[in-house]
């Protein structure tokens, strides 16, 4: 047996091909390895159209996930997020007595510069003119009312939420205006799958180079070096992006254990241990790290996408923005048409110019109470106290829904990148051809 193996090896190591075929293993290896890694980059980047436009038609590239980012994220909202929890669950597990205790002081702090600002744009001459004494009492009444109004407002705004603010709406505006913050959140969430699929791309590519190898003893026709290096090519990507998601659902096989891995990341990576029955679940790369996925997801929905910053914008600012405005004016109309600064206002200004300074008043106090709830560490607050809600309802997804907290990236245009891998395979098909065996 070793005499006959010896012969053959002699056999081919005669023919003068034979440093070409023997090529066709690291090469395939390698090619392979290169052109899902350029697939991967073009699935996030450019953030921009990179190319020109021949009329209507654009010649370029943009990265798919910043491309469809508003389809993406509004597949996302509602096949995870909404599964997640309601806005108001969100605010309430924000703690909104403790949120308006906050404004508040950031309110109180403005409140006479407010009013005077107000007054001043109103009637400045009449209110420098006015007796400070006058002055004093309307700033006194106003912090006097200005805690139990605030509270009630918050109160009332969480309660209505729903009603302000479309979350789906929210998460699509975020990610059409900031493409960079979709792009982050994937790589964040998915980078570990995006290594395995570039590192298994190469094991794979090794596997068809020695496929296509014996198929060159077989049929040594010099076309089949591009042909088959393509069929590669679409097969790696395809094979690689559903290695990650599939199978879906776990499954469990028993198998003989005699090594296991070490938990350093030094060479060696595995150890040997006494015989025995090991357990290895078959399912996708990425369905097995929902737990850790858990923790991953649930910083960057609580620090970038969900944050009290975005739904009071969304509330302030956003197509609900008049009904929000009414809740508001009702609130402060409990400051306004209090006795004394009513008849103290009307008779300064008049009922007209008196109606117009309310709605002055619920401009400016909207700008003043944004700036808290746009401060990075009230934000940063607000958001560790959802953070172990939101994780620990991503461990309870089920597969099919845990999913899709990664797989639209990949899901939209994913042709294009099977595509990709089988003309970049044929290119390297052809020049390895041309330099190896011609």
């Amino acid at each position: 047996m070793f005499e006959y193996l010896s012969d053959l090896w002699q056999t081919f190591l005669n023919r003068p091909d034979h440093l070409a075929v023997l090529s066709i293993i690291p090469v395939t290896a390698v090619v392979t390895w290169a052109h899902v890694w350029m697939a991967l980059k073009m699935v996030f980047y450019p953030i921009n159209f990179w190319g020109f436009h021949l009329g209507p038609l654009p010649i370029g590239w943009q990265g798919i996930v910043p491309r469809k980012a508003g389809r993406i994220s509004g597949i996302i909202t509602d096949n995870t997020l909404s599964k997640l929890g309601s806005l108001r669950e969100f605010l309430d597990a924000m703690d909104p007595d403790d949120m308006a205790r906050i404004i508040g002081e950031q309110v109180g702090f403005e409140l006479e510069h407010l009013i005077d600002e107000v007054m001043m744009d109103r009637n400045a001459v009449l209110w420098e003119n006015l007796p400070y004494s006058i002055k004093r009492r309307i700033y006194a009444q106003a912090q006097k009312q200005l805690p139990k109004v605030l509270r009630e407002l918050v109160t009332e705004l969480v309660m209505n939420v729903e009603s302000l603010v479309d979350m789906r709406n929210m998460v699509v505006s975020q990610m059409e205006g900031d493409r960079r913050l979709m792009v982050r959140m994937f790589l964040k969430v998915g980078q570990k799958e995006i290594n395995f699929i570039w590192h298994i791309s190469a094991v794979i590519g090794m596997i068809f180079g020695i496929f296509q190898m014996m198929v060159w003893f077989l049929v040594p026709w010099h076309w089949t070096v591009p042909f088959w290096a393509a069929v590669w090519g679409f097969l790696t990507n395809w094979i690689a992006i559903w290695m990650v998601f599939n199978p879906v659902e776990p499954h469990y096989v028993r198998y003989p254990q005699f090594f296991e891995r070490t938990k350093s990341h030094k060479f060696p990576w595995i150890k040997p241990v006494i015989p025995r029955l090991g357990t290895y679940n078959i399912q996708g790369a990425f369905m097995k790290r929902q737990e850790e996925v858990s923790d991953v997801f649930a910083s960057v929905v609580t620090e970038d996408l969900i944050t009290l910053k975005s739904i009071m914008s969304e509330m302030m600012y956003g197509p609900q923005k008049d009904k929000t405005r009414r809740i508001i004016k009702r609130h402060i109309n409990q400051i306004m048409e209090t006795p004394l600064v009513r008849t103290s206002l009307q008779l300064s200004l008049g009922p007209r110019e008196y109606a117009r300074l309310k709605t002055d008043l619920i401009d400016r106090s909207i700008e003043i109470t944004m700036v808290p709830v746009c401060d990075p560490e009230f934000n940063a607050s607000r958001a560790q106290k959802i953070f172990q809600m939101f994780k620990d309802r991503i461990r309870e997804l089920t597969p099919a829904e845990f999913q899709n907290l990664l797989r639209p990236a990949f899901r939209e245009d994913e042709w294009i990148l099977i595509l990709l891998g089988g003309v970049t395979g044929f290119l390297a098909g052809l020049i390895h051809l041309f330099v190896a065996f011609l």
